[in-house]
């Protein structure tokens, strides 16, 4: 087929979004929109009409149309096909088919029209391929937005570091009646980006440049010449902005970082505190296979108090698969792979202080069908009156895991469909256009359960593709903390730990 243009538009004619696909003046789409109304006639049951050059090919969107202008070349059947997947995405966007809902989602129309046809031509796509591409979900970007507000973070709490010690300094110069010191190193590299630790711990300090809007000093003065370089008064000045911004705060509200859950201590939480994160891209097939498989985790530690900081932390890898493991560059690489031991390379600098450091990564990218945590599928079969009978089963497939909260999104046919569930586990909730199947828990002893309904009127492809979510407090990969012991004697210390796994995408396709 050659489609010429894709138009939603009234009754009367009147374009409400339109996007050609070949080369065509303005006048010339414009008059083959202004014809199309007159020659709709009375009567007719068929859903297309056509003119000497062009073919309209249309569907009643309630008092819309959906309209292709083809060739009268092009072959009847593709059209009807075509124009099928287009009624279908313009629900999608649309939550009523008005003409201010079709305008407010113009541009999500025009981009989900150029997935369907390319240069007048159709392009083998369904409508959940579509959805895919116009929502441009991107990992890359998740993981530069999760970057950035980790420095963000540690930015915040270097000032705050600063100003507790410009704030300690100014003390004891009034104690001792002289003016404060403002050439106290600030802090060392340390080798964990900007993280800041105290001078005090025997690293070489690196003196570091903190932005200050000197104070105007107003005492009386003999000398007629501008003082220059104060820097008793820019350490004021410093610490007198930061106390009319508030006690505890370093930047101004506006400016205050989103922190991760995890960054601020809980009240349970021990001096030394580990966090496995875990987070899982899965795209898998309707037969079960895996099209595409990674797993990306991140061993954090944060140290409370400065008695812990020179520590090390043994982890235990049971993990026979290809588990892609990368310690922090300041990390004792050959003591890791010798003995799963993390400990800084310079026994004699700690760890930084209330931060959370980043020690261990590690990846996990395959396509074995066996690695999936939780499979689910789907079998719609085609009923009477035109319907569809669905069942839809899950079952663990790694036993060690404990999965809560699981939500399996299931997609409905647009429309006014019927909706009828006969079997079900956990609970289950119609939203929209979808149906939202919810269990509390998939562990061991309740490995898996199904969900049977009907919906008319249907067709199997409805369905797909099916998003699944959960909660988890246990790990996929079989790493875990087997201790943590000081790094001088190698006495044993109390820490407090944390593992969440959870899905970033998992989809049924």
């Amino acid at each position: 087929m050659v489609l010429i243009a894709a138009t939603v538009c009234t009754k009367s004619g009147k374009a409400l979004v339109s996007r050609q696909f070949v080369e065509m003046t303005k006048a010339r789409i414009e008059g083959l929109l202004a014809a199309f109304p007159k020659l709709m006639t009375g009567g007719r049951q068929h859903t297309f009409v056509e003119t000497e050059s062009v073919r309209y090919v249309y569907q009643p969107l309630d008092k819309l149309y959906m309209l292709l202008i083809t060739t009268k070349a092009s072959n009847i059947l593709e059209d009807l096909e075509t124009l099928r997947l287009f009624s279908r995405v313009v629900p999608e966007y649309c939550t009523q088919l008005t003409e201010a809902e079709v305008l407010n989602q113009a541009f999500n129309l025009l981009f989900a029209f150029d997935e369907i046809v390319a240069l007048g031509y159709r392009e083998s796509v369904n409508l959940a391929q579509v959805r895919s591409f116009v929502e441009m979900d991107s990992h890359e970007e998740k993981i530069y937005q999760a970057v950035r507000q980790t420095q963000e973070r540690e930015a915040a709490n270097r000032m705050r570091e600063r100003a507790k010690e410009l704030q300690r300094e100014r003390l004891e110069a009034a104690k001792r009646g002289g003016a404060p010191r403002s050439n106290t190193a600030f802090g060392s590299s340390g080798g964990f980006g900007n993280q800041s630790m105290s001078s005090a711990a025997g690293i070489e300090p690196i003196a570091e440049k903190i932005p200050t809007t000197p104070a105007r000093d107003t005492r009386p003065t003999t000398r007629s010449a501008m003082k220059l370089g104060s820097r008793g008064t820019d350490a004021e000045s410093f610490v007198s902005k930061l106390r009319s911004e508030g006690d505890t705060a370093a930047v101004t509200p506006a400016a205050q970082p989103d922190v991760k859950p995890g960054a601020i201590p809980a009240p349970d939480q021990k001096d030394v505190h580990l966090r496995f994160e875990e987070r899982l891209n899965l795209v898998a097939g309707r037969d079960g296979d895996i099209q595409s498989f990674e797993l990306s985790g991140l061993l954090t530690l944060r140290i409370s108090n400065e008695q812990f900081g020179r520590i090390q932390v043994h982890v235990d890898n049971k993990d026979t698969r290809p588990l892609q493991l990368q310690t922090h560059p300041n990390v004792d690489k050959e003591a890791f792979r010798s003995s799963g031991v993390i400990g800084l390379k310079q026994a004699q600098r700690p760890f930084p202080l209330h931060s959370d450091v980043g020690v261990l990564k590690w990846r996990l990218a395959t396509a074995d069908d066996k690695l999936a945590p939780i499979s689910v599928n789907c079998w719609p079969s085609e009923g009477a009156n035109g319907g569809c009978d669905v069942n839809i089963e899950y079952e663990l497939e790694q036993d060690h895991l404990i999965l809560e909260d699981v939500t399996i999104n299931i997609p409905l046919p647009t429309g006014n469909s019927s909706v009828v569930v006969h079997q079900w586990e956990g609970s289950y909730a119609q939203k929209g256009r979808n149906l939202i199947w919810s269990i509390p828990l998939i562990d061991r002893q309740h490995k898996s359960g199904s969900l049977e309904f009907t919906v008319t009127p249907a067709i199997p492809n409805d369905f797909f593709p099916l998003t699944v979510s959960w909660s988890s407090a246990t790990s996929l990969a079989l790493l875990a903390a087997a201790g943590v012991a000081q790094a001088a004697d190698g006495a044993p210390v109390d820490y407090s730990l944390e593992v969440s796994l959870h899905p970033d995408r998992y989809e049924i396709v």
